[in-house]
């Protein structure tokens, strides 16, 4: 590594919402064949690197019921490390890895997914492995199906399981954000027989013209009462909606002070935000921040 570690600005892992979400079929690999439009929040967890010996990769901090060696920003950076080694790219410093979270755990938002492409986007700048956005964006596949999308940096048009990404510029409006208190396991609902497996397949116009939906919710909905609860009552301030498998509702507001008023209004038990859509990753102006300081 030639470059500095431990600079004082952090790396931004955006969240995202799922807009819609059809599963449009299933592989024989028992995958499912989805349609899906990601779009980032300005909601973030917070990233910094710290230099290790050699050889060293680490995390600071715990991240309650997730060890080290399997948490995605440990097996992101030594995915880099192994294909930095595979050509010939030497590596003169480790790192430690400490992630400020404030995206909800669990909450559907890709919260472990950005974090891990913020790492492998952030590292390669610092290791100066010199891999193209399109080759990280390969590597992190490896790890997990969102976390291309957190690598390429826009808001996306998805398809296959959701590696295949198209940029779109979506209208950035602004959400309220709901979590209730429970975990949803993603493997269930797609394991769910009541699953519907045969949406018609969309275009982009389609989708902006209609909406779309999200297949999982009737699944969550019946599963976790809590859940339906609470898009029944953000149902009643605007079109609430699942966004992927998580816990997390949301709805588009008229502005931020209409959402500040209804997330004011709230169960207690819950947790929310006032979010703004972004078709453009705070990740990608971190990373033109820090090559600023790149020799010339």
């Amino acid at each position: 590594m030639n470059r500095s570690l431990g600079h004082p600005a952090p790396w931004p892992a955006p969240g995202k919402l799922n807009l819609f979400l059809h599963v449009v079929g299933r592989r024989p690999d028992g995958y499912h064949e989805l349609q899906t439009a990601f779009q980032f929040i300005d909601l973030w967890d917070s990233i910094r690197f710290y230099q290790r010996p050699p050889g060293v990769i680490e995390r600071v901090g715990v991240l309650p019921g997730v060890a080290a060696k399997d948490d995605l920003v440990v097996r992101a950076a030594h995915c880099l490390a192994a294909a930095a080694a595979e050509t010939g790219v030497p590596l003169r410093q480790g790192v430690a890895i400490e992630v400020d979270k404030q995206l909800p755990m669990g909450g559907g938002v890709g919260g472990g997914s950005s974090d891990a492409a913020t790492v492998l986007v952030g590292l390669n700048c610092l290791w100066e492995t010199g891999f193209s956005r399109e080759r990280l964006a390969e590597l992190g596949l490896s790890l997990g199906a969102d976390i291309p999308v957190f690598v390429q940096g826009h808001a996306a048009w998805a398809e296959g399981v959701g590696e295949r990404l198209a940029p779109v510029d979506f209208p950035e409006r602004v959400y309220l954000l709901l979590q209730p208190e429970v975990a949803i396991s993603t493997a269930e609902v797609f394991k769910a027989p009541e699953l519907t497996r045969d949406s018609p397949v969309i275009t982009i116009a389609g989708f902006l013209q209609t909406g779309g939906r999200n297949d999982c919710e009737s699944v969550v909905r019946r599963r976790y009462p809590v859940v339906a609860d609470a898009l029944d009552w953000l149902g009643r301030h605007g079109p609430a909606r699942l966004t992927g498998t998580g816990s997390c509702v949301f709805a588009p507001m008229v502005d931020s002070t209409h959402a500040a008023a209804v997330l004011a209004d709230k169960p207690p038990e819950w947790r929310g935000w006032v979010t703004h859509g972004l078709n453009q990753s705070p990740l990608t102006a971190r990373l033109q921040f820090e090559r600023q300081f790149e020799p010339a």
